[in-house]
């Protein structure tokens, strides 16, 4: 009988894996060997999560939704059914090494985590952020218990008692941090007040989950309760020590790597080094190694490149390789198929009723009580009714520790799934923040009343941008009585990258944008796009407001032409896609940068320019003193060349600007009839030559004639090769003023430039790249082909303290 076991024992006993095979030419094969299976693995899940998020973009679903169904997909669910499938793809021998991949990954990740959650904001969050906070842990967390009672009664027969309530109370209060700020960011509510009241709440949410799931863990194991009662002391202790002893070392190798030097590679290594160290440290202690790695994350100073470098150098490699393995590897454990018969299903719809009931009713009557109104209210309430990948944490660790078996887990994987799916369709259908701001009369730069304020929203990508946006700024900036205000809106891509909520955190603190004017001593050097705004407008008499857009790039032109019409803005100013380079080409700095300007000009309730930036007056911002540009209007006809001479005009106020207006006259306006491919082809409606030629007449009358140093010149054009020969005529120029929709042909064979006209398309050409003039390509607003509406829904935008708040910040 012995023998028998023994046999038996033996059978079922798995043989390990080796690491690496000979190869398939020597009869391996390589699915039977460790490394190869784990990049089988890898790439799998790779390519069904990748492929599931881009089916659910469409429905603005955030990644970690693809990323909890590509598991269940892969698991006993769906394609794990056939068992001929798991047993190459995910035989029980390679489960070692992928949860471990996995739990790699989520350690780095949740230092990652740690990293973006700065306690200074928590101290900061507000009296209603803290009471809607505890109301929705603490209701839900009871409702939890409630339900606990029903599912040990039912499907959860023998498991512990005590650890369990605890285990599902906490399941069922969380909210995720990082996927609500990605459903807010998604929806533009990011930075509108109801964002601002959903992230505050949701990063206190996040801090109890933690502590509440210590205690849950702590409670799981099978000693007494006095080894419990050892382990969370020994766990306040960690916390106790990594404060007083591990963060002074931090802060020190957070000094010693100032802006604008590259942080040592010591510091980087001795930085991971104590994160695994961390996390061994706690797994000895019993409450699971994500903690020590979590508590890492949030003792690394936030300020300076310190942290920043340390996202970028494990970022990728963490979410995008190794943390969906995670997904997986709770995927694996998820039968749906346990859940069979009324009574499962039952229950499923209960614990979904319970979840919900809780965390929005929690939520509800909170706001309510803090005077939220009520639609704001409801919003909070499915907001942070978000579960994600801290919830999967949860489970996995209770499934890990005996506390939930199979039907139950399945059970609260499927309720996290439903409630973060919801989320984004139903804030859809429920909040619509619409701004309606109030008509405004100066659309246009060219306008009846001069003595009127000019305001202009200047956007820019990087620093790259800032020298020429500043000094295109000093030169239009006139002599006007009102002169000019300028916003300063930073865009901002929001990609899947778990920095990006880092840098959401940096752009709202202290409630301001990319500069603060209330910076601390211990917050270092100002970011250098910071020193050049604020250094010019204490130089000038330009008004500089900062803004910030954090967007996706398919939707971050309604940031921009919201704001426009928020601001009440005449011009909105855009970079090119292009950045000139050393040998002075212009290379794509991504197509989607390409459609945004295209969106923009389709959509602006205003004017707006496109930059082509070749370096006006240097690398560096030129004294006011110094300005020393000849500026030249290619002047053809139609609405757009008006506007770009009338910022012209503006300009030539400027006592270091030389204006040249260059007045091209058709020599014969059927020209385009004769079958000749060289003409000119201009077809001008007769109302735009009445207008073009009473503007001129007004200029050389109330312009030329005040001002010795403008020219105008008026040249006959008939053919193509006479435009070309024209422009290059005009010699030197540092910069181009030109109408988007002159009425001329295409001047260069290749028109991959629509967005800047015929004109505007060849001085940005290599045709043209040998000058080193840049190029401002304007359309003026026409209220026919784009009529003044209210502003977009929800445009996210982080604005000064001068907006008006609505009535939910009061």
């Amino acid at each position: 009988m012995a023998t028998a076991t023994s046999a038996n024992a033996t059978a079922t006993c798995l043989k390990p894996m080796k690491t690496t095979s000979n190869g398939s030419w020597q009869g391996d094969n390589p699915l039977d060997y460790a490394l190869p299976l784990a990049i089988v693995q890898i790439c799998l899940v790779i390519v069904v999560t990748r492929v599931l998020a881009f089916l659910l973009r469409p429905l603005r679903q955030p990644r970690v939704i693809a990323e909890i169904i590509g598991g269940i997909l892969l698991g006993p669910s769906a394609l794990g059914r056939s068992q001929r499938f798991l047993d190459a793809v995910f035989p029980k021998q390679s489960l070692t090494v992928l949860d471990t991949l996995a739990n790699i990954g989520l350690l780095f990740f949740l230092f990652l985590v740690g990293l973006e959650l700065d306690l200074r904001s928590i101290r900061r969050t507000g009296q209603r952020a803290l009471i809607i906070a505890a109301a929705g842990i603490s209701l839900p967390f009871v409702m939890g218990i409630g339900t606990s009672v029903a599912l040990r009664h039912t499907v959860a027969k023998g498991v512990p008692g005590g650890p369990f309530l605890v285990f599902m109370g906490v399941a069922l209060s969380i909210t995720a941090f990082p996927v609500l700020a990605r459903i807010l960011a998604e929806l533009k509510l990011l930075t509108t007040d109801l964002g601002r009241m959903a992230m505050s709440a949701a990063a206190v949410n996040d801090v109890a989950a933690w502590i509440l799931l210590a205690l849950a863990i702590a409670l799981s194991g099978s000693g007494s309760p006095l080894v419990s009662l050892w382990v969370l002391l020994a766990g306040a202790g960690f916390v106790a020590f990594v404060a007083i002893c591990v963060r002074p070392v931090l802060d020190w190798m957070a000094r010693r790597s100032p802006s604008g030097e590259p942080v040592k590679e010591t510091f980087i290594c001795a930085t991971l080094a104590t994160v695994l160290a961390a996390g061994f440290v706690t797994d000895t202690i019993g409450i699971h190694a994500l903690f020590g790695a979590f508590i890492i994350g949030i003792f690394v100073p936030k300020d300076g490149p310190f942290a920043g470098v340390l996202i970028e150098k494990i970022e990728d490699i963490i979410s995008g390789l190794f943390l969906p393995l995670y997904f997986v590897s709770s995927g694996l454990k998820t039968n749906v198929a346990t859940i069979s018969g009324g009574q499962s299903w039952a229950l499923l719809v209960l614990v979904i009723a319970t979840a919900c009931i809780g965390k929005i009713g929690g939520t509800i009557l909170a706001s309510i009580l803090a005077k939220v109104p009520m639609r704001e209210a409801l919003t909070l309430g499915f907001l942070m009714n978000t579960k994600g990948l801290v919830e999967l944490i949860v489970l996995n660790i209770g499934k890990d520790r005996k506390v939930l078996n199979d039907e139950t887990f399945a059970i609260m994987v499927l309720m996290a799934l439903f409630t973060t799916f919801i989320t984004t369709p139903i804030v859809m259908a429920i909040y619509k923040p619409a701004r309606r701001t109030p008509s405004y009369k100066h659309r246009t730069i060219l306008r009846d009343d001069t003595e009127s304020e000019l305001r202009v929203l200047a956007c820019f990508h990087g620093s790259r941008n800032i020298p020429t946006i500043i000094n295109l700024i000093e030169s239009a900036r006139g002599t006007r009585r009102r002169g000019l205000t300028v916003y300063a809106m930073h865009l901002m891509e929001l990609s899947e990258r778990s920095s990006a909520i880092s840098m959401v955190h940096k752009a709202r603190r202290n409630g301001l944008p990319f500069w603060n004017r209330k910076q601390s001593g211990d917050q270092g050097g100002a970011d250098q796009l910071v020193v050049a705004f604020q250094a010019y407008q204490q130089l000038s008499n330009v008004s500089l407001r900062p803004m910030t857009a954090i967007s996706d790039l398919q939707t971050i032109h309604t940031d921009i032409t919201g704001s426009a019409e928020h601001k009440r803005a005449a011009l909105i100013l855009l970079p090119f896609h292009k950045m000139q380079q050393l040998d002075g080409s212009l290379d794509s700095i991504g197509h989607g940068y390409h459609l945004v300007n295209q969106r923009v000009l389709r959509s602006a309730p205003c004017s707006v320019a496109v930059l082509v930036d070749r370096g006006l007056g240097g690398a560096a911002q030129v004294v006011a003193s110094e300005v020393c540009y000849t500026v030249a209007v290619l002047f053809f006809s139609g609405r757009d060349d008006r506007e770009a001479l009338a910022l012209g005009t503006r300009m030539a106020e400027h006592p270091g600007i030389q204006l040249v207006v260059v007045r091209f006259i058709p020599q014969a306006i059927g020209a385009m009839l004769d079958g000749n491919r060289d003409s000119v082809s201009i077809r001008v409606d007769a109302n735009e030559i009445a207008a073009d030629e009473a503007y001129i007449a007004e200029f050389r009358q109330k312009v030329m004639a005040n001002n010795a140093t403008i020219k105008l010149e008026q040249t006959a054009v008939g053919r193509k090769s006479d435009v070309v020969a024209a422009i290059k005529a005009v010699g030197r120029c540092n910069l181009f003023l030109v109408g988007q929709s002159a009425p001329t042909v295409a001047l260069t064979d290749k028109n991959d430039c629509p967005e800047l006209g015929p004109v505007g398309n060849y001085l940005a050409s290599s045709e043209f790249s040998a000058t080193s003039s840049s190029v401002l390509v304007i359309k003026q607003y026409d209220p026919a082909a784009n009529p003044v509406g209210p502003a977009a829904d929800g445009v996210e935008i982080y604005d000064d303290p001068d907006t008006p708040r609505t009535p939910l910040a009061k």
